[in-house]
């Protein structure tokens, strides 16, 4: 079955999939650009790459209990408004990347690559939590890392975006965590999408631009520059992220 364009980039038989980016963005889910100037409400990608080698003991998880404003900046009025569920009915989890004050930072796919969505920190639909647990992409190295109050766990070599659609970087968290076979078999077993947007699909694509890390049909591209720009892997180390990591698990993205 085919994902629909506006939710999940899907994979062709020719190019495959793509992975996450920092989350960010307009009041709107279209795609972002991961050049935007640094201000309050941008996550700088360069940043997170020279940090995503150190992890923090936890980190912060927003979980959407009910209506909830989001602002383009702190203290700014509330651009958009979030559920308690994504478009594919998962719970809605939201990594916090920061903290202004009483306002905190989100990395959502309401916004565009590399842009927060900013909510007052006790929001009356929000609940805050942590999570101990955090995934690391070295695309030169090809590898995902997977994290656990900053000692690792398990690493697992992936697939990632060719050249003209490579993975975008940043900070990213994931929103879903969903059958491959659901969506089709060159999905292989799983499916983690992420927050992030591909802004590089290739050239007459029209299967969306949302990010994931997933399986795929074809195990001799894991380890090469062959997708859209997701990350592809295995489906047995995949089975052990869906198992391990919980919705709005922050994964970092360096080159």
């Amino acid at each position: 079955m085919r994902v629909r364009a506006s939710l999940l980039l899907p994979l062709a038989a020719a190019s495959a999939f793509a992975v996450l980016q920092t989350a960010s963005g307009s009041a709107s889910t279209a795609t972002g650009s991961a050049s935007a100037a640094p201000s309050s409400s941008v996550v700088n990608a360069r940043s997170f790459e020279k940090r995503a080698s150190w992890t923090p003991p936890a980190h912060k998880l927003a979980v959407v209990r009910g209506r909830v404003a989001l602002s383009e900046r702190p203290g700014g009025p509330a651009r958009l408004r979030v559920g308690p569920r994504t478009e594919f009915g998962s719970k809605k989890v939201l990594g916090v990347a920061t903290r202004r004050g009483d306002w905190l930072g989100l990395v959502t796919t309401e916004r565009p690559n590399n842009r927060l969505a900013w909510v007052r920190r006790r929001s009356r639909g929000l609940r805050l939590r942590r999570t101990r647990w955090s995934l690391h992409a070295d695309l030169s190295a090809r590898t995902l890392v997977l994290r656990k109050a900053g000692r690792r766990v398990m690493r697992i070599v992936v697939a990632v975006g060719r050249p003209g659609s490579e993975t975008p970087t940043g900070r990213f968290a994931v929103t879903d965590k969903l059958s491959g076979p659901r969506f089709g078999s060159y999905y292989g077993c799983c499916i983690l999408a992420l927050s992030g947007h591909q802004p590089n699909t290739p050239p007459g694509w029209t299967g969306g631009n949302r990010l994931a890390i997933h399986g795929t049909d074809s195990p001799s591209s894991i380890g090469a520059a062959a997708s859209a720009g997701c990350l592809r892997a295995a489906d047995a180390p995949l089975k052990v992220l869906m198992r391990k990591v919980p919705l709005g698990t922050p994964v970092f993205i360096r080159r």
